[in-house]
């Protein structure tokens, strides 16, 4: 009987850890897909919240008092952003390109993309299989590493209906490699009458150059080049909630609206309210403030000052302690090249073991995320916001309280 009741108390406990809750992040991952990817602005959050309590203009026109057009402000505002003729936006980068497939490519139709861009994503799903989910055939051009301008003409035939390009933001391949630049395949596809659409994924707005040596390519460069639709998600680089940004050609994004998916893939309100705030904030240049770009820009002089008062604040417990360092990484499939220089704080309880001491930290409330390597176990501060130090402390003397019973 007391078996059986461990038991359920153990699955209890587990469905109740199971419930979305808020965590440090300690990983050192800056957009940890596991840990939700970009947090969003407090600001942001805040309009979130007032939007989450009460009603709003939703879709309504509060000029007329007539029904108005759902999430106008922020698609004209993305436009300006991406230096579009419009834009729109649903509810991932996936649903974004089986949105722009389902309505361009009828069924049997051919998508050309390059072998080199067969891209997996999240979850184990892949490019081909999206297009294929929407309907349309996988014509592939070229080869894994080189892929010319000729091959795509070559492969546009009467089934030719669109050409996708994938940026392969969560990989690399360096060496004997080469794909045509966008402006010459922008100019192939006009000639053929065959839209060109970009799917750019990580939504980066700026370069990066101080932590990538690969610069990252922008949905203004992309339409600047000749792209027809740019897509890239909202919850990467980008820095807002998880949302799929379309921009490009008015009558294009007009047309999609009309595709009866769109509604099933439109955002909620709340989802439009912190894409607004975040497209907000990069158009007044205060992408800085963006919290995931935030954390990428800190200083290691900064962090090993934090690491410094934590230090000392857990003096006198029974852990062996130094100041480490450590390569964060973006995380969220971008910027598979950055290094970004960080500092941890590196741990050995001299009670149990590392497993059972990172078990104890992620029991606490709210939940402490870091990780084992190297014989210790490291909390990487570039993630961790500084409001969180108090976390920190209390857990850790939490968990020494627990080891010494």
């Amino acid at each position: 009987m007391e078996r059986v009741s461990h038991s359920v108390e153990a699955e209890l406990e587990q469905h109740r850890r199971s419930r979305l809750q808020i965590v440090v992040n300690a990983t050192g991952i800056v957009l940890h897909t596991n840990l939700g990817r970009a947090p969003l602005h407090p600001e942001v959050a805040q309009e979130m919240a007032f939007a989450a309590s009460t009603y709003g203009n939703v879709e309504l026109d509060l000029v007329s008092g007539t029904r108005g057009g759902r999430a106008s402000y922020l698609e004209h505002h993305l436009a300006l952003l991406c230096q579009a003729e419009a834009a729109t936006v649903v509810n991932n980068c996936a649903a974004a390109l089986v949105l722009i497939v389902k309505h361009f490519v009828s069924a049997g139709q051919e998508v050309l993309i390059s072998r080199g861009e067969l891209v997996q994503i999240g979850g184990g799903f892949r490019i081909g299989e999206i297009v294929a989910a929407a309907g349309a055939r996988l014509r592939e051009v070229g080869s894994t590493n080189q892929t010319y301008l000729e091959d795509y003409e070559g492969a546009i035939g009467p089934d030719s209906a669109l050409i996708l390009t994938v940026h392969r933001s969560n990989f690399f391949m360096d060496g004997f490699v080469d794909s045509p630049r966008l402006a010459p395949l922008a100019q192939l596809a006009r000639r053929k009458k065959l839209p060109l659409v970009a799917d750019l994924g990580s939504g980066a707005l700026g370069k990066f150059a101080e932590i990538s040596s690969s610069p990252e390519p922008t949905p203004q460069e992309a339409l600047k080049c000749g792209a027809d639709l740019v897509c890239f998600s909202g919850d990467k680089l980008f820095g807002g909630p998880q949302a799929g940004l379309i921009a490009g050609r008015a009558r294009m994004i007009k047309s999609l609206k009309r595709e009866p998916i769109f509604r099933a893939l439109r955002c909620d309100k709340l989802r439009l309210v912190a894409l607004q705030g975040t497209v907000d904030l990069h158009l007044r240049d205060q992408s800085s403030q963006v919290p995931a770009l935030q954390m990428m820009q800190i200083s290691k002089d900064e962090l090993r000052a934090r690491a410094a008062v934590l230090f000392d604040r857990l003096r006198g417990l029974p852990l062996r302690m130094s100041v480490g360092r450590a390569s964060g990484k973006t995380g969220g499939g971008t910027l598979p090249r950055a290094l970004i220089p960080s500092i941890t704080i590196d741990i050995v309880p001299e009670f149990g073991t590392l497993e059972n001491f990172s078990d104890t930290l992620r029991a606490h409330g709210p939940p402490i995320i870091g990780y084992i390597s190297g014989g210790s176990y490291k909390l990487d501060l570039r993630t961790v916001f500084p409001f969180q130090d108090d976390i920190l402390v209390d857990a850790i003397r939490s968990a020494c309280a627990a080891g010494a019973n």
